[in-house]
């Protein structure tokens, strides 16, 4: 058993625009009946927020399938600050980060044949991360092309994203694809959507 959720992350905004831009889009999901201003910590587990926005009485419109009428699902937190986001228990690192330059891909964790990060190919992004969560800006050199990549333009493998803002909605059914065309339209970003489990 546990909790699931499903992540949106603005993978695009910047540390500073991050706030105003998550104020603007509750004020947006509330007037679209999709959140209420009501907040809780029921059935909600972000390490980043305590509480998170009720359900509206239009959030059925943003799920892919709101045919269970006994489905209640739980807060959506609006998370401010940059971070690394990922979707699976213990999950620190990415599975792999491609390249935006050359496309080459670097594999961090080798499944099958492994479970977890080969350290000395992650140290490199994590030591970017750090410095980007820190100051905004931190990067990598690419093994392949030696071109110094800026981490957030890396592409990482599915539930992992590098964003200053992120939604998570606990306990909603899987949200629509129209949905998370309507949001990045919203954020005028680029998003990375993943699901998780606390």
């Amino acid at each position: 058993m546990g909790d699931y959720f499903e992540r949106v992350v603005d993978v695009e905004v910047t540390g500073e625009e991050a706030g105003l831009l998550a104020d603007r889009m509750v004020d947006w999901l509330v007037s679209e009946g999709l959140i209420t201003r009501e907040t809780s910590s029921d059935g909600m587990y972000s390490l980043q927020v305590d509480v998170g926005y009720e359900p509206g009485p239009n959030w059925a419109r943003a799920v892919a399938d709101s045919s269970d009428p006994s489905w209640i699902p739980g807060p959506v937190a609006v998370i401010v600050g940059r971070d690394s986001h990922v979707g699976g228990q213990g999950m620190s690192e990415a599975d792999s980060a491609t390249c935006p330059r050359c496309d080459t891909t670097t594999v961090i964790i080798d499944y099958p044949n492994e479970w977890e990060a080969n350290q000395q190919v992650w140290q490199p992004f994590s030591d970017g991360i750090d410095t980007w969560k820190e100051t905004g800006e931190g990067s990598v050199t690419c093994s392949s092309c030696e071109a110094s990549v800026p981490v957030t333009e890396w592409l990482y493998g599915s539930g992992f994203a590098l964003g200053a803002l992120a939604f998570d909605f606990w306990g909603w059914p899987p949200l629509g694809v129209s949905f998370h065309a309507e949001l990045s339209e919203q954020l005028r970003h680029r998003i990375d959507v993943h699901t998780g489990k606390f």
